[in-house]
């Protein structure tokens, strides 16, 4: 069975440095008692938030981690635009926040023209979209340290005081609603890379997936955004909010499960509705023989975005003008385990508990 450590992430050790490097940044909180960007402390949230009186500057950082693997073996560096955007605004928006801008940073071990018009004309059509400027980024070229190519954001929003979600009111019985997504975002590369080059060798970004789709095809579709659309049900900056949204969990690094326990306020969830995976994800599990419970603590299965409130017609009005499907795929529990009814390959019908 291969599993994201045997792919090489390992992800006990990964949470444990990620809890080192979050209490050294509660460290510094202090430094600003008294002053504006006084620090809002938010245990388990997406992003960090600043008080500017009336509002909080939002501030978050990712990736496109490793996709930029599959993008170098098929050339389709423009693809990768929106998966950068993805990661960074659909963060922020789960504390209601709307991303003003984005930095970006290419670190490389050669400068490409060809790289860097790929990566920017997708970026450039995805913040177009979004509504997001970019005032500023960065090129580095580090040959002695770098073995390909690495592109990260950071993210600046805002949000008023009185739209700042985190998840307090949430109570069990509350309905969990899902957003579809549309394939692999950027979590959980490793394994899929690891998978098809065990399962099809050095060349599986060129090998067929599906008539003329290639697997490169099929794992590089970019990430769909939900910024944008969220932002209308929760109001920009300035304008009503439309529905009472409680929570909200993008799906990204530890899956389904590793995800919806940060925003639960401490309570359980049944999943017992929610979306098929798209059949790249279940081939990959036959492939490499991944199972369920791996699967949906590694990749999002089907669902990118998980939002908790009991207005599900406005939610699914909004998302469908945008193209965006959504469905109640669960509730909050009283329990405070996670239970999934897997949609995978191995145990599809059967309960799994996080």
């Amino acid at each position: 069975m291969a599993t994201y450590k045997e792919a090489g992430v390992n992800i006990s050790l990964g949470e444990r440095c990620s809890a080192m490097a979050y209490a050294a940044a509660k460290a510094t909180f202090a430094s600003r008692k008294g002053m504006i960007g006084k620090p809002a402390l938010l245990e388990g949230g997406f992003a960090g938030a600043l008080d500017f009186g009336s509002f909080y500057m939002v501030l978050n950082c990712d990736g496109v981690g490793t996709k930029i693997r599959v993008a170098e073996d098929t050339g389709q560096f423009d693809k990768l635009g929106y998966d950068l955007l993805a990661m960074v605004t659909d963060d922020a928006v789960c504390l209601g926040a709307e991303t003003v801008a984005i930095t970006n940073t290419i670190d490389t071990n050669k400068i490409s023209a060809k790289v860097v018009e790929g990566l920017m004309k997708g970026l450039k059509k995805a913040c177009n979209e979004q509504k997001v400027v970019i005032p500023g980024g960065e090129i580095a070229e580090l040959s002695d340290t770098m073995n390909g190519n690495s592109w990260n954001a950071t993210a600046m929003g805002i949000v008023e005081k009185k739209k700042y979600i985190t998840g307090k009111n949430v109570k069990p019985g509350d309905k969990i609603i899902g957003l579809r997504s549309r394939g692999f975002r950027s979590n959980g590369f490793t394994l899929v890379r690891h998978v098809l080059k065990k399962g099809l060798g050095v060349g599986y970004a060129k090998k067929s997936f599906s008539g003329k789709k290639t697997w490169g095809d099929a794992v590089l579709t970019p990430s769909l955004i939900y910024s944008d659309a969220l932002l209308e049900l929760l109001g920009r900056y300035g304008k009503k909010r439309m529905c009472n949204i409680k929570a909200l969990a993008h799906v990204t690094g530890g899956g389904v499960p590793g995800n919806i326990t940060r925003v639960l306020n401490g309570y359980g969830a049944r999943i017992d509705n929610i979306f098929a995976p798209h059949e790249m994800m279940l081939r990959l599990q036959e492939m490499g023989k991944v199972a369920d419970k791996e699967a949906y603590k590694t990749w999002n299965m089907g669902t990118g975005m998980i939002v908790v409130s009991n207005e599900f017609s406005k939610i699914e009005k909004v998302m469908a003008k945008q193209g965006i499907k959504a469905q109640v795929i669960g509730e909050v529990t009283a329990e405070k385990s996670v239970k999934i009814v897997s949609g995978g390959f191995f145990d599809k019908g059967k309960m799994l508990t996080f």
